[in-house]
């Protein structure tokens, strides 16, 4: 029936700011920076895989009005969207090591898991990111 999750979405505050953080920072490709008239479709995706798309949402219409956009800038800022991104590796502790010499704002270490081994970031806006090097399933 379903064949991929093709696309999904995090609130960012500010869009450029967010592009130059998941493009520079976090390593990243812009697929689509796209002026709507209404929005802007900012979507960036893994190197390689563009069958994968990140959109990186402005809150603001047409999704919704300004009195919520308010309240949802309030809870991003807050850390409190719940808007959160698990991105795999095939090196946790390199990868870790590249992004901490970048200035990435790191909420935990590498840690060894069940399922691998991973670590937290967290974007400009205070969205969480998990970096993982998960295990090869038996």
């Amino acid at each position: 029936m379903y064949k991929a999750i093709t696309q999904s979405q995090i609130f960012v505050l500010d869009q450029d700011e967010a592009l130059d953080f998941y493009v520079n920072k976090l390593g990243l490709e812009l697929h689509t920076d796209q002026d709507l008239g209404f929005m802007r479709w900012l979507t960036v995706n893994v190197p390689g895989d563009r069958g994968r798309q990140i959109l990186l949402e402005k809150p603001g219409p047409p999704a919704m009005n300004e009195a919520m956009a308010a309240q949802v800038r309030d809870m991003v800022t807050k850390g409190a969207m719940g808007g959160w991104l698990c991105i795999s590796t095939d090196d946790a502790h390199k990868t870790y090591e590249t992004l901490k010499a970048r200035g990435v704002e790191l909420t935990d270490e590498p840690t060894e898991r069940p399922y691998g081994v991973d670590f937290g970031i967290r974007d400009p806006f205070g969205n969480a990111i998990r970096i993982g090097q998960m295990n090869t399933p038996a």
